[in-house]
């Protein structure tokens, strides 16, 4: 039996719309990880529950999902697309304003869809170069012209390609940059966010001006050679898991709920996908929430060798 997600609701061009607060983030770690391999992780997500899922442009896995979701049509998992929730991203050698147009148009070619429900930009940042390749070389990293290519994504929103548009990787001073010109405000705000990076600051802003702010990373992306196991191998955390009989990643999950943020999680295990559902029915209590407020914090998301990235991120 499929696991019902809770939902909230985010500015869109029909007003407000649902957005599930669990998505399945399908950023492929390693090379051995094929199309296949997503799409069937994906057919079995949406047999469990999940409703939302998040790709980028710079994943390489918009196709497998645009196959998957017709695949879950034909087996009839679902009705129609407007049960699924799909984000996906501009990728940074097209944030300027007039590549974003045929950027969105090129990510729904890849996923054989109409429009999408999310449309982020990735990082606020521009390289200038062709093709990607990390680490990321600092002589391609440029500054971001945001008014005009917050422009161009409110187009592609009024163009109906996409229902609601966002940022990811933003904080407080570039989005009040946005706010302070934007005609349609952004909806999202998709950042890292742990037990051991836990944005308490961005948190309140974001709810301040109507942002909802979601979690990439929620259990540190430790099988990623970007990644940490910080957060798995949290002595707090492992002790209140152990006390819970819960495992660290639901520890993790949960407080991540209780904090009102919407998260995305990968796994393309299916045991360990329902698992990181099972959080809704029980919570954590003040003291030990209390304990993982005082975890040490430390960001850690980077390409490489380079950390321009530190320059952006809060």
């Amino acid at each position: 039996m499929a696991i019902s997600i809770p939902e909230t609701t985010i500015n869109s061009s029909n007003g407000r719309r649902p957005i599930p607060l669990i998505g399945m983030g399908l950023g492929r770690s390693t090379t051995d990880i094929t199309s296949e391999n997503v799409k069937t992780a994906i057919i079995e997500a949406i047999k469990v529950g999940y409703r939302h899922f998040d790709t980028a442009a710079v994943y390489g896995t918009e196709q497998p999902l645009g196959e998957a979701i017709e695949e879950a049509l034909r087996l009839g998992l679902i009705k129609s697309q407007t049960e699924l929730f799909v984000t996906t991203k501009l990728w940074c050698t097209a944030t300027e304003g007039h590549l974003v147009l045929p950027a969105i148009k090129q990510s729904l070619k890849n996923l054989r869809l109409e429009y999408v429900d999310l449309y982020l930009i990735h990082w606020p940042v521009t390289l200038k170069c062709k093709e990607s390749k990390f680490p990321i070389p600092n002589e391609w990293v440029s500054t971001i012209n945001i008014k005009q290519v917050w422009e161009a994504m409110e187009n592609c929103q009024n163009l109906g390609l996409t229902k609601s548009i966002g940022v990811s990787n933003f904080h407080p001073q570039k989005l009040e940059q946005i706010l302070s010109f934007a005609k349609i405000p952004p909806a999202v705000n998709q950042v890292e966010m742990n037990p051991v990076w836990q944005q308490k600051k961005l948190n309140e802003f974001c709810k301040k001006h109507d942002i909802l702010l979601t979690g990439y990373s929620p259990l540190g992306a430790g099988g990623n050679s970007w990644g940490h196991n910080r957060v798995i191998e949290s002595d707090v955390l492992q002790d209140i898991a152990k006390f819970r009989g819960k495992s660290v990643a639901q520890i993790s999950l949960r407080w991540l709920y209780e904090q009102g943020v919407g998260f995305v999680v990968k796994s393309f295990n299916q045991e360990r996908m329902k698992q990181n559902l099972e959080i809704f029915d029980w919570s954590l209590s003040e003291e030990e929430l209390n304990k993982i407020s005082q975890i040490p914090q430390q960001k850690h998301i980077y390409f490489g060798n380079i950390w321009w990235l530190s320059l952006i991120m809060i």
